[in-house]
């Protein structure tokens, strides 16, 4: 198939690269010049493990183009997926001005059995709202259909060629069929195509997120509630993961959630509660907790300071919200960051990934180290916020002696707290009831 993806981000990129490499022709659109010759010479705007390869390869064979001319792009498409961005309103809303615009721009060009299909993350109505539009725009019945994107940023090449499963939401047989085809190569038995109505394939986007950030609250609430009572959250957690009905996805204590999806989504369907006249109780409970959650390890380390950060060294290790990302949105990193710049600690940061998204959010007030054990000289503690793999099994002893006071606040609870304390460390994790003495 000729295929066009407007909008060359996180989503589009990785969709329309697995799709060029399943054999159709894809042109990814986007109105950022430099982003498009940066892809054109190879130049990958993301940190995607796999990604860079991918878009080498097919860009070779000619069938991934990049491209800022859209009458080139969506003239002779079968299929063009929108996959603009969609960011938060004030209100908490999806700012749908991107999509429209798409919409609008490419109405004239559309051949008359192009399907057109939303990619980004839009409120329940919006295909809807796209449709009314380009049949008003166009003069014709223009066929559009909903396929949310499941994607998890670190493994999204894996999650799109061997996805769990292929939501579409359509409102024709033949839509929902050409999507099928164009699927094919990634389904199986166990990897289901599911054809809906458009407002339920909406909807499915964002229950998902919602119900995965409600069991990440749910977790960090419960750890805290351990802290206090004497508990340790890892045993609780093996305890009912256990239990079929639970299972341990999703149910590991930590600093809170980040990225461009969780946090948007959660309070974009409380704004679509709002607008029906409905409260969504537990959803507001889920961002007010993980909003909490992200000042946890600032507290505990002000808490170890008694009060007194100013002048001391603090070493940092991880600032993407997740590992093998270098994405900072919403990262609970920038919150303990501003927090100890504030209380005028001298803090020594190490990414893999994420350094220079960090620089440009909060510039020269930390100091970037470029390896990890750089950020340990002479430190008074080390705080753990992303659990990289390059974090799990460091040399130990390395560190203790780098370190002027051997203490870790482990946001992540990578490592083992008796161990910890046996090989000399002052060890303080999440949910640990070790730290009630």
């Amino acid at each position: 198939m000729k295929i066009a993806v407007l909008g060359t981000g996180y989503v589009g990129l990785v969709t329309g690269t697995c799709f060029a490499d399943s054999g159709n022709t894809v042109f990814c659109v986007d109105i950022n010049q430099s982003k498009i010759d940066g892809l054109k010479n190879g130049v990958i705007p993301i940190y995607e493990p796999g990604l860079e390869e991918m878009v080498r390869r097919n860009s070779a064979a000619a069938r991934l183009l990049f491209t800022t001319k859209l009458e080139e792009s969506v003239r002779e498409a079968d299929c063009i997926f929108i996959a603009v961005g969609t960011p938060q309103s004030d209100d908490g809303a999806a700012d749908l001005s991107y999509v429209f615009a798409a919409v609008d721009n490419m109405a004239p060009l559309l051949r008359e059995d192009a399907i057109v299909v939303t990619k980004s993350t839009v409120p329940v109505g919006t295909n809807r709202r796209i449709k009314q539009r380009l049949d008003e725009l166009t003069g014709r019945n223009v066929e559009v259909a909903s396929n949310p994107e499941f994607l998890k940023e670190g493994c999204a090449i894996d999650d799109f060629i061997n996805p769990d499963r292929v939501v579409v939401g359509v409102t024709s047989d033949r839509t929902g069929e050409i999507l099928r085809e164009l699927y094919q190569p990634f389904l199986n038995p166990e990897r289901p195509f599911l054809v809906m109505c458009l407002e339920s394939a909406e909807m499915t986007k964002y229950v998902a997120n919602c119900m995965l950030a409600t069991k990440i609250s749910f977790i960090n609430e419960m750890a805290n509630l351990c802290e206090r009572v004497g508990a340790n959250i890892n045993d609780v957690r093996r305890g009912i993961g256990h239990d079929q009905r639970i299972g341990f996805e999703f149910l590991y204590p930590g600093v809170g959630y980040g990225g461009s999806c969780f946090p948007k989504d959660v309070r974009a369907m409380m704004a679509t509660g709002r607008e029906k006249d409905y409260q969504t109780s537990i959803l507001q409970a889920v961002d007010e907790v993980n909003s909490r959650q992200k000042s946890v390890l600032f507290d505990k380390l002000n808490r170890h300071f008694e009060g007194n950060l100013q002048g001391r060294r603090i070493a940092v290790w991880g600032l993407a919200f997740k590992p093998r990302t270098d994405d900072i949105r919403e990262a609970p990193s920038l919150e303990l960051l501003k927090r100890l710049v504030a209380a005028k600690a001298d803090v020594q940061v190490h990414d893999p990934a994420a350094m220079d998204n960090v620089r440009k959010e909060l510039g020269d007030v930390i100091t970037y180290q470029g390896h990890q054990y750089d950020t340990l000289e002479d430190v008074e503690a080390l705080a753990i916020v992303t659990e990289w793999n390059e974090y799990r099994t460091p040399d130990f002893s390395y560190m203790r002696h780098k370190m002027k006071v051997p203490v870790i606040f482990d946001g992540r609870n990578i490592y083992d707290v008796h161990r910890m304390r046996q090989l000399g460390f002052q060890y303080f994790g999440i949910g640990l009831s070790s730290e009630i003495d």
